[in-house]
């Protein structure tokens, strides 16, 4: 053991001789979204890989608070790795060292600080985004759905001038809100089903009346969902007036508990978060319309800029998304041994016709991206209607400009058809962030 300890000791030295340095990146994990404990789980993710490599000195700070005021801590590996967002925020808020492991540490104080990294041992800090901005020289945002999502991090971060990853402000105010999105993409040709979005005043000015206009927009089973959360929040299958009416009240109640009536009739799980919002957007359900074949898909994509700081996109191979019930669930679309998805999506049986439909799905996909200023990295979720190999519609559910990056996720799938490890797929998306501040113009 001492001769290990005196070769790691030659390294260390060396290395600082060398003057190596790492660039500092800080990974932002957790939130307050319905989405926060899959954040936490791609937070984790990015911070293991980016720990593991020799270009990154990473430090993992959960995001907690409110839209009108956010809070940063610093936090320490062991409470990074509780059980989930909420167990985080416990543990931070009531955060205590135990006597032993205090003598432990102090009995260790010489291999830690030699061969370790002191935030390891530090409790948890909090920061403000000046002093964020002194320890980091990028930022991997990890979180789903707000502040995340919707841009509003983005700004902060630009304020102080730190670069990121994925979309900026404008296009991430755009992507979180499904109705803009599918006007946006209809109104340029693309394929999105019928919509309407519902708002809780009419809702209070005469439930009868709001009741009926939905259903003379739509048949029986449609979908309801948030205008604006992330990805398979609180989407549900309507079969009855029944469960469009407690859909309804659950989104505009007033309080945070949810009626147990209500839940039951539209089969909301106990553990289950159902978000308050003050409207809903409703839309036909897709369906195959006589379609040879009709498939659900999920596909990534990375962007590059050129020399000349054009933007061009890769856009991945899809995976066919397969759920259990009515819609994929967040835990099947980001959590291991829940869901089930393939890659590359089997659009045809043979080789030829796959490779003739992918090609389309993929143009469809990239003509979304550029519509909507995607930036750094994304993924698209569709459905895909094949009539023929020269027949193809692409309809569009949503754009995640934020995508979930735990280590179930289909999107490292994807990443390793197009030659990209998982590190080499998250370093590419920080790098792309870094040449984007360098090319950003000086206000």
């Amino acid at each position: 053991m001492p001769l290990l300890l005196k070769q790691l000791d030659k390294l260390i030295d060396g290395e600082k001789k060398e003057g190596v340095s790492r660039i500092r990146a800080t990974v932002i994990l957790g939130g307050y979204s319905t989405e926060r404990h899959i954040s936490v789980e791609s937070g984790r993710n990015i911070y293991e890989k980016l720990s593991s490599s020799e270009k990154y000195e990473v430090l993992p700070v959960f995001l907690t608070g409110s839209s009108s005021e956010y809070e940063l801590f610093t936090v320490p590996v062991n409470v990074l790795l509780k059980d989930n967002a909420d167990d985080i925020k416990e543990k931070i808020n009531h955060f205590e060292i135990h006597p032993v492991i205090k003598s432990i540490i102090a009995s260790c104080e010489y291999i830690t600080k030699r061969f370790a990294s002191a935030q390891n041992l530090k409790a948890p800090e909090k920061i403000s985004f000046k002093e964020l901005k002194d320890r980091s020289d990028v930022v991997f945002i990890a979180l789903h759905g707000r502040p995340g999502e919707d841009g509003s991090l983005q700004k902060e971060l630009e304020k102080i001038g730190l670069p990121y990853n994925g979309s900026g402000p404008a296009s991430s105010q755009i992507t979180i809100d499904k109705f803009a999105t599918n006007e946006i993409l209809a109104g340029n040709g693309l394929n999105v089903a019928a919509h309407y979005l519902a708002q809780e005043f009419d809702w209070l000015a005469d439930p009868a009346k709001f009741l009926n206009t939905i259903l003379e927009k739509f048949t029986f089973p449609f979908i309801a969902k948030p205008a604006d959360d992330g990805c398979s929040s609180a989407v549900k299958l309507i079969r009855s007036k029944e469960e469009l009416e407690a859909y309804v009240r659950l989104t505009f109640r007033s309080t945070t508990e949810l009626d147990a009536t209500q839940a039951a009739i539209l089969g909301v799980k106990p553990k289950e978060e159902f978000p308050i919002k003050q409207y809903i957007l409703f839309e036909d359900l897709i369906k195959a319309n006589g379609a040879k074949k009709f498939i659900e898909i999920t596909g990534g994509m990375l962007t590059f800029m050129d020399e000349n700081g054009k933007l061009n996109y890769e856009v991945f191979e899809a995976s066919e998304a397969l759920s259990e019930g009515d819609i994929l669930s967040l835990e099947e679309k980001f959590l291991a041994g829940q869901g089930q998805n393939i890659t590359p999506a089997r659009y045809s049986i043979t080789q030829e016709e796959n490779k003739v439909i992918s090609a389309k799905v993929k143009m469809e996909f990239e003509r979304a991206a550029k519509l909507l200023n995607i930036e750094g990295y994304s993924r698209i979720d569709a459905f895909v209607r094949i009539f023929s190999p020269e027949k193809v519609e692409v309809i569009f559910i949503e754009v995640n400009s934020l995508p979930g990056m735990t280590p179930a996720t289909c999107i490292f799938h994807q990443a390793a058809i197009a030659h990209y490890k998982p590190y080499e797929f998250i370093d590419k998306i920080l790098d792309f962030g870094m040449k984007r501040k360098k090319n950003m113009p000086v206000s």
